[in-house]
């Protein structure tokens, strides 16, 4: 992230009024049948798939449905990313049987350990300290961060925008290693019922491969279907913030300016809308998380009208400019790597 970014001024963002003006447009209304016309078509589509596995049985023309599969896997996560969010049901109850079923059982992927990372970024996007999404790993967004690393991690770094998207057909394999290993230690909610769920997953994802494919043919099937899920959702995920600055203090105090300033849409219509997950309409899901994706359109003028009239940058550009926007940030950071002659930190006594 950028740290340093001539948008510093602290404008009246007048908050409470942007969010009167919402409930009064009645966006923040649930939206059901939109969520069990989605829901169908990605249920179905996931349905038929599994039975066109069954007619294609032992064939490597199988192994071209696993980029479908990638696919569908990244839309039902798009419809568990909106249930954990409250907007297809409101209900606590509902809500957590309904990710641990979209999650845990259809995906594989950890309901209560994505939780957790995910709120923390919505309460604090951007910041180097508190966002999970940004702290130092594979990747770093911050020339501090950059500084600091070494050896392998130091070449990783140096390298870091030309391996970023070919290190996200790993995405899906390390999204699963994650979840696991945080259901290994205590304080998940649900904790046990979550590890039966994936179990379940396994069971029934390893059950579909050995009944319909070879065993080589299994391998490149999973393979194939895990590196398109993890690219399809890193894809989605980094137009949003990636690039963008990190805020000040006073920014970060604003509950606008916070993730308006954090934040990026990207343009498009329709098809971009399904394509992303509405995520493309990042700063108004950010600041109302609980609407429902299809209100996130609607409320957008609204938005745009509100910060325009303050003086606050409202950030939107192309999906490919996102892309550039983000890897251009990525090569910067890398700047600040130290090169291979640099001495390896010493261990603090």
């Amino acid at each position: 992230m950028s740290t340093t970014d001539p948008r510093t001024a602290i404008p009246r963002s007048d908050y409470g009024e942007l969010v009167r003006e919402i409930r009064r447009r009645g966006l923040l209304h649930p939206r059901p049948g939109f969520y069990v016309c989605l829901g169908a078509l990605a249920l179905g589509a996931l349905a038929a798939l599994v039975l066109l596995l069954f007619v294609l049985r032992d064939s490597w023309w199988a192994v071209l449905l696993a980029p479908a599969f990638g696919v569908v896997s990244a839309q039902i996560a798009f419809l568990s990313h909106d249930a954990a969010h409250g907007q297809v049901v409101r209900g606590r109850r509902l809500t957590t049987v309904l990710c641990l079923t979209l999650g845990n059982l259809l995906n594989g992927l950890s309901y209560g350990w994505w939780i957790d990372k995910h709120d923390a970024h919505h309460a604090h996007p951007n910041d180097l300290d508190a966002d999970p999404d940004v702290t130092a790993g594979v990747f770093v967004f911050d020339p501090d961060q950059a500084s600091e690393r070494r050896g392998r991690s130091a070449w990783m770094t140096r390298h870091q925008a030309a391996l970023f998207f070919p290190l996200l057909t790993l995405e899906g394999f390390n999204l699963r290693a994650e979840g696991v290993r945080a259901l290994l230690r205590p304080g998940i909610a649900h904790r046990w019922a979550e590890g039966l769920l994936l179990i379940g997953h396994l069971v029934l994802y390893l059950a579909l491969m050995a009944s319909t494919l070879t065993w080589l043919q299994g391998i490149a099937f999973v393979v194939v279907h895990q590196a398109v899920l993890g690219v399809y959702l890193g894809s989605s995920f980094a137009p949003s913030h990636k690039g963008m600055p990190v805020p000040t203090a006073n920014q970060a105090a604003d509950p606008l300016l916070r993730q308006v300033l954090c934040s990026r849409n990207i343009r498009g219509g329709p098809f971009v809308d399904l394509a992303l997950g509405g995520l493309n309409l990042q700063i108004e899901h950010h600041l109302f998380p609980s609407m429902p994706r299809p209100n996130l359109r609607l409320a957008r003028p609204v938005v745009r009208q509100h910060c325009q009239e303050r003086g606050i940058p409202y950030a939107e550009t192309t999906l490919l400019a996102s892309y550039g926007l983000a890897l251009r940030h990525l090569d910067q950071v890398a700047r600040a790597a130290p090169g291979p002659s640099a001495p390896r930190k010493k261990a603090t006594p």
